[in-house]
């Protein structure tokens, strides 16, 4: 199989609302592929910087449920503690049918990390 076109490659930054307000995940990309969503589809996210899904739509990933697929990689999860907590949050309620309290952590390197990403991806 051939890629339709360039590889998308680079920093990216999207924002993406699981229900608590819109927050910004960064990332980067590295891909080939063009996805185009199917009606009903929702995205992950909405692209700030970046490529996305197909470098022309403006959406990154696709969410349906407790489902996200998404072309960031990068370490994705230690620089969006946020999006690790969120996960970990819905995989223990998936489990045990609420949603706990969680004590928070010290995420100070984490932060730097997610600050540093938001900035080479081209965003404060």
């Amino acid at each position: 199989m051939r890629a339709p076109g360039p590889r998308l490659i680079g920093n990216v930054a999207i924002e993406v609302d699981l229900g608590d307000g819109p927050r910004t995940v960064a990332g980067f990309e590295n891909h080939g592929g063009r996805t185009q969503l199917g009606p009903g589809e929702a995205p992950f996210g909405r692209v700030i910087e970046g490529f996305g899904n197909n470098g022309e739509d403006g959406f990154e990933g696709v969410l349906k449920g407790n489902t996200i697929g998404t072309y960031l990689h990068g370490p994705l999860l230690p620089k969006n503690t946020w999006l690790a907590d969120e996960l970990i949050a819905r995989a223990l309620e998936h489990r045990y049918g609420k949603r706990p309290e969680l004590e928070p952590l010290d995420d100070a390197f984490e932060r730097a990390a997610h600050a540093s990403a938001k900035s080479a991806a081209g965003i404060r």
